[in-house]
């Protein structure tokens, strides 16, 4: 396994591979891997043949008001789990690699990055979308892997591959959950053991949701009620948002009768948690 922290190094090596026809997967990453992570790695070594994953801490994704500086860095635990998990290239950059002095162009996906996470996070969507279109233009891979439980992330980065051209296929993994439920996530490390309890009300609420939509309850308002008193139970639980949404543009649906998104970012305590659900709807 090779660490790369020059751009033009690592391009031109991963431009040799691709010219002699092997594919090249890629999974960009902040590092503080986890099995959620490993699990995309896993999908990208078993369909390519080189496999390159990013780490790199992206400072303007970041608010004022939020973790740069407290968020978890574990660069020789998660270089030893890549090498395990047979990885090829590890792309190590820093800030001034990324954002070298003068740095001024950033990628915006109108629309679906100023809607559920991104109005509670201003800029946070054009940030991830400016970085991975940078990382995009530097490994230049055949496939890019992303986690279903970054929904509206995967959705913006897909959408800004299909506007802009990128030659590359998105592919979008399933979300990879404790045993008790809870969605991996590299913040999970800031709770303490009463929070980690209450942290499962997330995928408790989408499993009500599903549970209801599996007994015909078709009204999404309902269904979305039913959540927020079931998560306002939990003392240490805030609710920034509740949605049920379509799969395209985001927007509210009144009554399900599509293919849906159910979605939720609850604060527990100071920690900022996401989930989501897909519900494949079928007529009846």
């Amino acid at each position: 396994m090779k660490v790369i922290a020059d751009p033009k190094k690592l391009n031109q090596l991963l431009k040799k591979i691709t010219q002699r026809g092997k594919s090249v997967g890629f999974v960009p990453t902040m590092g503080a891997l986890h099995l959620g992570h490993l699990s995309l790695i896993k999908q990208a070594v078993l369909e390519n043949d080189t496999v390159a994953v990013s780490i790199f801490v992206n400072p303007y994704q970041f608010g004022p008001q939020e973790d740069l500086h407290k968020y978890p860095r574990s660069l020789k635990n998660d270089l030893a789990l890549c090498r395990k998990a047979k990885v090829d290239l590890i792309f190590l950059p820093n800030q001034k690699t990324i954002y070298p002095q003068g740095f001024s162009s950033f990628v915006d996906v109108e629309g679906l990055g100023q809607l559920l996470c991104g109005a509670f996070r201003p800029g946070h969507f054009r940030a991830v979308a400016t970085v991975v279109a940078k990382l995009l233009n530097i490994v230049g891979p055949n496939a890019l892997y992303l986690g279903q439980k970054d929904a509206q992330q995967a959705l913006i980065i897909s959408k800004m591959v299909k506007d802009l051209n990128f030659p590359v296929e998105v592919r979008v993994m399933p979300t990879v959950r404790q045993k008790d439920g809870l969605a991996l996530s590299s913040r999970n490390v800031y709770l303490n053991k009463s929070q980690k309890s209450d942290a499962l009300v997330l995928s408790k609420a989408l499993g009500l949701a599903k549970s209801l939509l599996d007994h015909g309850q078709r009204d999404a308002n309902r269904i979305i009620s039913r959540m927020q008193e079931l998560v306002g139970k939990k003392k240490q639980a805030r609710i920034d948002y509740i949605a049920i949404v379509d799969l395209e543009k985001l927007q509210p649906i009144k009554k399900i009768n599509q293919d849906c998104l159910i979605c939720l970012a609850v604060k527990i305590g100071k920690t900022r948690l996401i989930d989501n659900l897909l519900f494949n709807y079928v007529k009846t």
